[in-house]
């Protein structure tokens, strides 16, 4: 079967896609990607071993600019770019993880007849994937509630694809590569491929009470790191790089925001959360919805970035830990813990169809 990739715009678009590669290749599958000529995707779907071809995109923005004129082409010479390649190519299945240079290849695609699956990762529905939906064969989707906002006869429930070295991680190694000197149990923070200025003073200004109990290691984003809060017990990285799994088998609790992939990470390993949501302030609402849906599923707790003190963090994080063996065995028995298996089984049913 000859497959053909797309995503990109952030790691959030591309990582689910490489989730797949093994699970892909053991079905003997040619696989090829189509991103942005000059996305971030190139390097991580290139180190990953596939061919790669990028194309004309152009965002498409919610309100009125002058730059949706100029987009609309590129996303239209993105259209032909799509169909040459696709073509050459002759996929028997497009799998579209979003992001805007997914769209002209959907469209291409469709202009083909060449079947397309799409996987969303939140619940509410991105503009890039609105667009892409009325032409693809079936919609993946991480969360029940995201069902509601797409056509009964294609949305299906599979949970997001985990990349199998973030399930493979050993404690041992974990906690080596932290230096911690005791046994403590571990909190890992996580806000964000950027980080998060408001979560990082938070846990820095509750490490006096936490480190009482806790080791830390804390994911703070490039360029975050604060050499004053150095101190016995709390490790400050840019990025955990190829020690992610690791790090995830070594933590005992996880502080984040609600991206879906974290989520889904979170849920596959069943690790016991405390969830920041991105505020209205700074973002479309998409983490706040989604942790809400872990609230109600009984995966994890919320505090709301308007509510975040150290006295609310402080308490929300013993009380989790307290109740982490409830968290982690409900996160065990979801039928969503990891979306390999379900999404694989769906390529194959509509590359045959």
């Amino acid at each position: 079967m000859r497959i053909i990739l797309t995503g990109g715009g952030t790691a959030g678009h591309v990582m689910p896609n490489i989730a797949l590669l093994p699970a892909l290749r053991a079905m003997g599958c040619e696989i090829s990607y189509i991103g942005s000529v000059d996305g971030m995707e190139k390097e991580i779907v290139e180190g990953a071993g596939l061919l790669y071809t990028g194309i004309s995109s152009g965002k498409l923005r919610r309100y009125l600019s002058a730059k949706n004129i100029i987009d609309a082409f590129r996303v239209v010479r993105g259209i032909g770019q799509a169909r040459r390649i696709i073509k050459r190519i002759k996929p028997d299945i497009v799998f579209s993880k979003g992001g805007f240079v997914a769209v002209p290849v959907v469209l291409a695609a469709r202009t083909a007849k060449v079947p397309v699956v799409i996987h969303e990762s939140d619940i509410s529905i991105g503009l890039a994937n609105k667009l892409c939906i009325p032409h693809a064969t079936t919609v993946c989707c991480a969360f029940p509630e995201a069902m509601t906002h797409i056509p009964k006869n294609k949305a299906r429930l599979t949970g997001t694809p985990i990349r199998q070295e973030i399930l493979d991680g050993s404690r041992i190694k974990g906690l080596a590569a932290c230096g911690f000197a005791d046994e403590k149990p571990v909190i890992m923070v996580m806000g964000g491929s950027q980080g998060s200025v408001t979560v990082n003073n938070c846990v820095r200004s509750s490490l006096d009470s936490l480190l009482n109990t806790f080791n830390i290691v804390h994911l703070c984003g490039v360029g975050n790191v604060d050499e004053n809060s150095s101190c016995a017990g709390y490790l400050q990285l840019e990025y955990a790089g190829d020690n992610m799994g690791h790090l995830y088998a070594a933590a005992d609790i996880v502080v984040s925001r609600a991206g879906a992939n974290s989520l889904g990470e979170l849920l596959a390993l069943a690790k016991p959360n405390v969830l920041i949501p991105l505020s209205l302030k700074a973002s479309r609402g998409d983490q706040i919805l989604n942790a809400r849906s872990f609230e109600r599923q009984n995966f994890s707790v919320i505090i709301d970035e308007d509510n975040l003190t150290s006295e609310t963090l402080i308490k929300t994080i013993h009380e989790t830990y307290e109740n982490r063996g409830k968290y982690a065995a409900i996160m065990k028995n979801s039928d969503t813990q990891n979306g390999i298996e379900s999404i694989v089984d769906i390529i194959k049913e509509a590359a045959k169809s």
